[in-house]
């Protein structure tokens, strides 16, 4: 009986450590107000929020996405996304932020 009940409380454990996960890299939030169109410059986004998830372009101009999510089988899942826009001159030229993270 005693080894059931730890068969049974591994399972479960195992269940809920399968059931969380996260994607992308936790980054601070903490300088978002702080950037700024035109001015902000990808030298400061980079010491701000470090390296980014994932880097493209788009029509010769850089995209840098941060990214992190978080699921978990006992709540609805968190998420927090940063997505900036350079212009040639490597200077924000747009920017958005969502977040549903407390």
């Amino acid at each position: 009986m005693k080894r059931l009940t730890i068969l049974i409380a591994l399972m479960v454990f195992l269940l809920v450590l399968t059931g969380c996960g996260t994607k992308g890299v936790n980054f601070p939030a903490t300088h978002v107000n702080d950037i700024q169109n035109n001015v902000t410059t990808q030298v400061q986004i980079l010491d701000w929020f470090g390296k980014p998830f994932n880097e493209g372009t788009r029509n010769g101009e850089e995209i840098w996405t941060y990214q992190f999510d978080r699921y978990s089988v006992f709540g609805n899942p968190k998420s927090k996304d940063l997505v900036i826009l350079f212009d040639k001159n490597n200077v924000v030229k747009a920017y958005k932020y969502s977040s549903n993270m407390d």
